[in-house]
């Protein structure tokens, strides 16, 4: 099935690595596919540690679209098609049961992935689950969706001026 969280709150990737945990508990095979995301988090240390879980993503932090340079986003494309590709084959291979696009949403929006091989691969029928995390979901990924989960952001620090907390945000 494909699952969805989206919205402007935080817990996005937390609800997904959650699955992730809960999946790997069960004895299923675990995939994440990071885009958009190369600086270390403090997920990764746990997450590396759960047999059943494996992790792509790209070895540089490339930072925000909006101040990546062109060169950047070539860059950023290359790996974000090349950890898309390998996660799409470990589901087809039948060697992962959940596969966490997480901030596939913001990639695909501004284009730093093919998007005609992952609608190709995400519009058609599964045999895994398949989890799409970030803002702005395409209306094609939520009308195939069988769970979406809006997380709405009622009140958070960063409006009153507090930065990004290691453990907490990242």
């Amino acid at each position: 099935m494909l699952h969805i969280y989206c919205g402007d709150g935080k817990g996005k990737t937390t609800a997904a690595l959650g699955l992730a945990v809960r999946a790997a508990g069960a004895g299923l095979r675990v995939h994440i596919v990071q885009f958009l995301k190369g600086a270390d988090t403090s997920e990764l240390s746990v997450l590396q540690q759960i047999s059943g879980i494996t992790i792509a993503r790209c070895d540089r932090d490339y930072g925000f679209f909006n101040r990546m340079t062109e060169q950047d986003k070539r860059g950023v494309t290359d790996c974000h098609n090349r950890i898309m590709r390998e996660g799409f084959a470990l589901v087809r291979r039948g060697e992962a049961g959940v596969l966490i696009l997480d901030e596939f949403n913001a990639a695909y929006a501004h284009g730093l992935l093919d998007r005609e091989c992952a609608e190709e691969f995400l519009l058609g029928e599964q045999s895994a689950e398949i989890v799409l995390t970030g803002r702005n979901p395409d209306s094609k990924f939520l009308e195939k969706a069988d769970y979406i989960s809006e997380i709405n952001c009622v009140r958070h620090p960063y409006e009153k001026g507090v930065t990004a907390r290691k453990g907490i945000e990242y």
